[in-house]
């Protein structure tokens, strides 16, 4: 009788679960920073909230997260948004907003902070960069 009554339910919680296509689509892109705030130099052993400004392009562009990559001292940076597909999207102008995050300082040298800033005209990625020595 359990089983019968386990095979009952099993079927049920199956049925009850519907793929239907009402969910929305989605994307990830990354975003250009504008500007940036960070300190000139950092002290070892401290934490700094460094701010990003950006453009949100469209009605449909939610911010998703910061896009971080390091690699010895050098960290790369963006801002990666989740863009619904949507049709009725609409342009944004001037829509600056502002993400952060806390840089620990954990060795001694220079740090490299490159933000992507978008695509020159053959493609390749720009940066902001930005050199801050640690005291």
């Amino acid at each position: 009788m359990k089983k019968i009554l386990a095979s009952f339910v099993l079927v049920l919680l199956l049925a009850s679960c519907s793929l239907d296509d009402n969910s929305s689509n989605f994307h990830f892109e990354i975003l250009a920073v504008d500007s940036v705030d960070i300190p000139t130099n950092f002290t070892l052993g401290n934490t700094y909230p460094i701010k990003m400004y950006y453009t949100r392009p469209s009605t449909c562009h939610y911010y998703n997260s910061i896009y971080y990559d390091k690699d010895l001292n050098i960290r790369t940076v963006a801002v990666e948004s989740v863009v619904e597909e949507r049709n009725n999207c609409q342009e944004l102008t001037d829509n600056v907003q502002e993400c952060s995050f806390n840089f620990n300082v954990t060795s001694n040298g220079t740090y490299i902070f490159k933000f992507w800033k978008g695509k020159d005209e053959s493609g390749n990625d720009i940066f902001l960069e930005y050199e801050i020595p640690v005291n």
